[in-house]
């Protein structure tokens, strides 16, 4: 009897591996030799080409006592992360909420908030540079005739990574609209009842409106930390055209205040050949990421409807 009854129960747990098998290959394949193949040459000398030599923590020791360039690299992924991330999610919902109360003309001003979403980024970058160029760009000759000074913005180290936010917040047309498809599910009625006990718009913003999008904001929070940790394309691409025209600049021109923890990564491993360390690079980002992703989730208890309520 238990034969009879085991193999039905074994053929039914076959056929769920057979249909599991394609995402568990895709993880193993994917996911996980990658990440066990690059925590082991994170401890050797290795630059893709020759047999990788054992060196145990000598790329973590270099990585976090003698690299000049990783310690700028992290201040200036931090400025990110605390700068560029919660103004982007500030912007976003503040445009989402604009939005949401157009009664005319709603789905052209959604149009034209969520096109710059879809631009390329290299193809932004490149436009934005041109646009904030401090000699010939339009917004400091818009800002000069107003009588105000234009900064260098790309060229600027001071300005350089305020310019990127500012681009940051002319493409985020994607959180705009997971935003605003949130304030839309919020229900009507808890409005009108909160308006009836006399709640003014921040009391129903506060108690009403963000703990019912509070899973939303928590999703772009975690995102978003995750891009600007791993801030790459436009800061790359921004460094190189605003220093084309000056010889010998160096990535993260001007003055490594562009320079973020991915690019040096990349620099790393595919400029210099040093894959070892490199990789080494990428643990460490793996580990932070994670950090920041645990810590978000965690914290994120407090904004919950049912702690609001």
């Amino acid at each position: 009897m238990t034969r009879t009854t085991s193999r039905p129960a074994l053929r039914r747990r076959l056929a769920r591996l057979a249909f599991l098998s394609p995402w568990l290959i895709g993880v193993a394949v994917f996911l996980l030799y990658p990440l066990v193949t690059t925590v082991y040459l994170s401890f050797t000398n290795s630059n893709m080409i020759s047999p990788a030599a054992w060196v145990g923590l000598r790329n973590y020791r270099y990585l976090f006592t003698q690299d000049p360039h990783v310690w700028q690299s992290v201040r200036n992924t931090g400025w990110l992360v605390a700068v560029m991330v919660p103004a982007q999610l500030l912007f976003a919902l503040g445009v989402a909420m604009l939005t949401a109360r157009l009664k005319a003309g709603a789905g052209l001003f959604r149009t034209l908030f969520y096109l710059p979403a879809l631009a390329p980024p290299v193809a932004a970058t490149v436009a934005f540079v041109f646009l904030f160029n401090p000699g010939t760009g339009p917004v400091d000759e818009l800002l000069r005739s107003l009588g105000l000074p234009g900064p260098l913005w790309f060229d600027s180290e001071s300005w350089s990574k305020p310019a990127l936010t500012l681009l940051a917040l002319w493409g985020s047309g994607s959180s705009m609209v997971i935003f605003l498809a949130a304030l839309l599910d919020v229900p009507a009625e808890l409005y009108e009842a909160a308006a009836l006990d006399g709640a003014g718009p921040w009391q129903r913003f506060r108690h009403i409106t963000l703990p019912t999008i509070a899973p939303v904001l928590l999703f772009s929070a975690v995102t978003g930390v995750i891009a600007a940790l791993q801030y790459f394309t436009q800061a790359m691409v921004a460094s190189q055209v605003a220093g084309n025209s000056r010889s010998g600049v160096a990535v993260g021109y001007p003055g490594g205040s562009t320079l973020t923890y991915s690019q040096w990564l990349y620099t790393t491993g595919f400029g210099q050949f040093h894959m070892g360390y490199a990789c080494a690079l990428a643990v460490l980002l793996f580990l932070v990421t994670m950090a920041f992703t645990v810590v978000l989730l965690r914290r994120s208890s407090a904004f919950t409807p049912q702690e609001a309520s």
